[in-house]
């Protein structure tokens, strides 16, 4: 994966194998000797600085991503959902069930189920009802736009909160309370189908959540001022200062400059790693073409490779070399300083 930079007296060559690259410079002029990238090495910084890692302190949140696919496509979606987009195929009921009992064992609390839009997968209301059946708090991510508000995904919904009403929370992304700058992110009309979606969700009792995204406002307090009033204008039982009710996230895109995360930077931030995302929660997800879903350290790595931890959460809380040392995570990816430790951010 990562480049280290080497001396020796031999001319320049390059070796070693996928995981470890080394670049023997001594024979270069010092204007031709390139730059280690950013995020590459596991171990080491661009500068040289010991990267942070973290280790799983417990396992709170277990996501499960459902799919890729979407009935939309965003603007900037992290995770390159749309209608064509299957990098990330439907995980079956069977197949989440085999976690769950992972999950169960380890006496995690919270299962979050995310995608794409989880109710593209057919078998998603049955994944939903085993969960919560099992007594997790679960956690749904969607769009509350048509797949959700089909006759049966509503009836099963119902039928769920009817027997569930304190275990399951909806969360419904909402990227912006203006009809304008929601549809340029999410498409032409969207803003209107989710208003009827989470308006359906409040006025029947669920549990419920907004996400908006703090890029879209000057400041994460004007954005709160601005979601109390369109959620006081529809009415809808959902906390403005609430940060589990209404999740402001920062914006994830790859153009940003973003610094690497040493181990020094948690005492110069003042935050301790056990407060990141990867310290309490896994993602499972199924990638195309895999005879079996795998786990990965959180909802914000799907489809690198190299941060894939194992067939079973057994398997992950022992994944050593590369991205990881005995379980733990080492934060060699842009996502893991701009999202959630520069960010503040955590999806569940």
């Amino acid at each position: 994966m990562g480049a280290a930079i080497m001396a020796s007296p031999a001319a320049a060559t390059i070796s070693g194998t996928k995981n470890t690259l080394s670049i023997n410079t001594a024979a270069l002029p010092e204007a031709e000797i390139p730059a280690p990238a950013k995020f590459t090495d596991p171990d080491w910084t661009a500068k040289g600085e010991q990267r942070a890692k973290v280790w799983l302190t417990r396992l709170e949140t277990l996501w499960i991503n459902t799919g890729t696919l979407c009935n939309i496509e965003c603007k900037n979606c992290y995770i390159l959902s749309s209608p064509k987009n299957d990098a990330l195929v439907y995980i079956s009921a069977l197949e989440a069930a085999r976690f769950l009992d992972e999950a169960e064992a380890a006496l995690t609390r919270e299962i979050g189920f995310t995608g794409g839009e989880p109710f593209l997968n057919p078998e998603f209301p049955d994944m939903l009802e085993d969960a919560l059946s099992r007594g997790f708090e679960v956690l749904v991510l969607t769009n509350a736009m048509q797949p959700m508000q089909r006759p049966r995904p509503r009836e099963r919904l119902l039928d769920l909160k009817d027997r569930f009403a304190n275990k399951l929370t909806m969360r419904v992304s909402l990227d912006h309370h203006t009809r304008q700058l929601h549809d340029e992110e999410r498409g032409e009309g969207s803003f209107g189908k989710a208003l009827e979606g989470i308006s359906w969700l409040s006025e029947n009792g669920f549990r419920l959540a907004i996400a908006g995204r703090t890029s879209l406002y000057e400041c994460e307090d004007a954005g709160r001022e601005a979601y109390r009033a369109l959620i006081s204008d529809n009415g809808w039982d959902v906390d403005a200062d609430d940060v589990k009710q209404l999740v402001l996230f920062p914006e994830m895109t790859s153009a940003e400059e973003t610094p690497e995360i040493t181990t020094a930077c948690w005492d110069i931030l003042d935050i301790r790693p056990s407060e990141m995302m990867c310290a309490t929660s896994r993602m499972v997800v199924k990638r195309r073409g895999a005879d079996a879903p795998v786990v990965v350290p959180c909802t914000l790595l799907p489809f690198d490779e190299a941060f894939e931890m194992g067939p079973t959460l057994a398997a992950a809380a022992l994944a050593d070399g590369g991205m990881f040392e005995r379980g733990a995570v080492k934060l060699c990816h842009r996502h893991c300083s701009k999202f959630c430790v520069l960010g503040g951010g955590s999806c569940s």
